[in-house]
């Protein structure tokens, strides 16, 4: 079932980029793109409703920063949810981050219908995937974007959960924090967020100019306006300014930061304590494997860095690795003499542990490196770091000054 569903939606990933032609697939174009304008319609009307107070979002009594994007995936997030989380946490705050943890498996016992009827015991309590001491939950139990920032950030809280203002409450009164980081959070409107971060891939800015279900985006181009900071990512040392020029046409007050995924080094799937420099990949013949939603992204980095790709896998975006599927790709790179299998952080920690490998197994690590905008990103980071107690207003009232602005323009 797992893998007719995999197959069904790689399919309509291709359809919707185009990838796939011919009368049926044309078709389905046409009816996606008809349904699309029903959903600009509930994500219009329903910004609408927060805005006006119809619909109230809740406050936690602490600082809730989003980070998210308009569109589906792709974007880059995970690193940069990393990066924040580790400034703020060098400036003092106490951190954690909320997580849906997509495609997750809670294996709790879950209350049946009979008992919410009596009303017999109580929800759920959100799952604490780090305490800020310890990983307590594999990857399959909080989702691989949770698992892996977890892992890479000491001293952080990751709380998983749908709801997350009932994991915000979690954090806040059973993990002391003082700061929300909400992944993914820019269309999670129940929870107030004192600064929304928006993400914009610069190889795809507005994937494929279409929103759901006919393309890729979220919420139109124009609700970028929500956006406190954007932060391009991907950038490759190029000019940005006709990307700047359009984001400007949506939002003209948003501080922008420029920044790369920035290669480290390689480390072993399997041998956590092997690790080898990026210059092993030069002239390296490689298979490339990989189940993240630009796979072209990381396939084109790889060539970067000087390796040739002899042999690649794609699969959906989260997909959940068997043995019989790892197995299959390493002996096909056997049979083709590569010398090594490169994947990503985040698939890797969706990898079954398979004995004898036939061959060696590395990830790419990547952390953020900011390019352009360097005095803004640390006047970001101190803003949210005041200590607690400090009289904000200076602050408060610089937003203030930004939301008069956006008001006299037109700007909501």
């Amino acid at each position: 079932m797992r893998r007719w569903l995999d197959e069904l939606e790689q399919y309509a990933i291709e359809v919707i980029l185009e990838r796939r032609h011919g009368v049926r697939a044309s078709l389905l174009r046409a009816a996606l793109h008809a349904l699309s304008f029903l959903y600009l319609a509930i994500v219009q009307l329903r910004l609408f409703l927060y805005r006006k107070r119809v619909l109230r979002e809740r406050q936690l009594g602490c600082l809730v920063i989003s980070i998210g994007n308009l569109t589906v995936g792709g974007t880059g997030k995970t690193p940069v949810v990393e990066k924040f989380a580790r400034a703020l946490q060098k400036g003092g705050r106490r951190v954690a981050i909320l997580s849906r943890g997509y495609k997750s498996v809670d294996n709790r016992k879950k209350r049946t219908w009979w008992d919410k009827l009596l009303r017999k015991g109580t929800d759920q309590p959100p799952r604490v995937v780090s305490d800020g001491g310890k990983v307590l939950l594999d990857a399959t139990s909080s989702g691989d974007e949770p698992y892996m920032l977890a892992t890479n950030l000491s001293g952080v809280s990751v709380v998983v959960d749908k709801d997350r203002v009932k994991a915000g409450l979690h954090a806040i009164k059973e993990l002391d924090v003082d700061t929300l980081l909400l992944d993914d959070g820019l269309q999670y409107l129940n929870l107030k967020h004192r600064l929304d971060i928006v993400l914009v891939d610069r190889q795809a800015p507005f994937g494929n100019e279409f929103l759901l279900p006919r393309g890729t985006l979220r919420e139109p181009p124009q609700n970028l306006r929500r956006a406190s900071y954007i932060f391009i990512t991907k950038c490759d040392g190029r000019s940005n300014a006709d990307l700047i020029r359009r984001i400007r046409r949506y939002n003209r007050t948003a501080e922008i930061i420029e920044c790369t995924h920035q290669p480290l080094y390689l480390r072993h799937v399997y041998h956590k304590d092997d690790r080898l420099p990026l210059e092993y990949l030069r002239g390296l013949y490689i298979g490339a494997l990989s189940g993240i939603a630009a796979p072209e992204s990381f396939e084109s980095g790889l060539r970067d860095l000087g390796a040739k790709i002899e042999l690649s896998r794609h699969f959906a975006d989260h997909h959940r690795y068997t043995e019989k599927e790892l197995t299959s790709f390493f002996q096909r790179c056997v049979r083709r003499d590569v010398n090594a299998v490169i994947t990503t952080e985040k698939d890797a920690v969706r990898f079954p542990m398979i004995e004898p490998i036939p061959l060696p197994v590395y990830y790419l690590r990547v952390e953020i490196e900011i390019l352009g905008g360097h005095e803004t990103w640390e006047q970001c980071v101190q803003r949210i770091c005041q200590p607690a107690g400090v009289d904000h207003a200076g602050l408060l009232s610089s937003w203030a000054a930004r939301v008069s602005e956006r008001e006299s323009i037109g700007i909501e």
